[in-house]
């Protein structure tokens, strides 16, 4: 990963929740969606994986206590191992899946995080805001 990215992007973000109260998936979120928009299928399987960990923690929470520190730990979990079940299962059912990989294992994790503290719409659009902005001041820092 491009350090110009990480430091940028965790900036945006943390300016970007400032600002606006709402955080954009996390801090180190924006950062490497910025990296990865040219890969339009990733930021899809990413998406997906966040959603399927997010169902999966409302599902559990009808019978476990989940909150703090436990639902954070649960929704990465969940994302690492949706993502990692993904990621070998998908190629072999459909063999250009593995363009739907995900961006990490902890980015989807820390996206149904926020899905669940301030809602889907509210993170993915605050997510992509932050990545875009993130994308195009690197392009300028790094422009010749």
């Amino acid at each position: 990963m491009s350090v110009e990215f990480l430091v940028v992007g965790i900036g945006i973000a943390a300016l970007f929740a400032e600002v606006t109260g709402f955080y954009p998936g996390g801090l180190v979120v924006p950062a490497y969606v910025a990296l990865h928009l040219d890969q339009p299928l990733r930021l899809v399987g990413t998406l997906a994986v966040a959603l399927a960990a997010w169902g999966g923690y409302l599902f559990l929470s009808r019978f476990l206590i989940l909150f703090g520190r436990r639902r954070f730990v649960l929704l990465v979990t969940l994302g690492a191992a949706l993502g990692a079940i993904g990621y070998r299962l998908l190629p072999g059912l459909w063999p250009t899946a593995v363009q739907l990989r995900t961006i990490g294992w902890v980015i989807p994790g820390l996206l149904a995080n926020s899905f669940e503290r301030q809602g889907v719409a509210i993170t993915v659009l605050g997510t992509a805001t932050a990545s875009v902005i993130t994308w195009f001041l690197v392009r300028l820092i790094l422009a010749p």
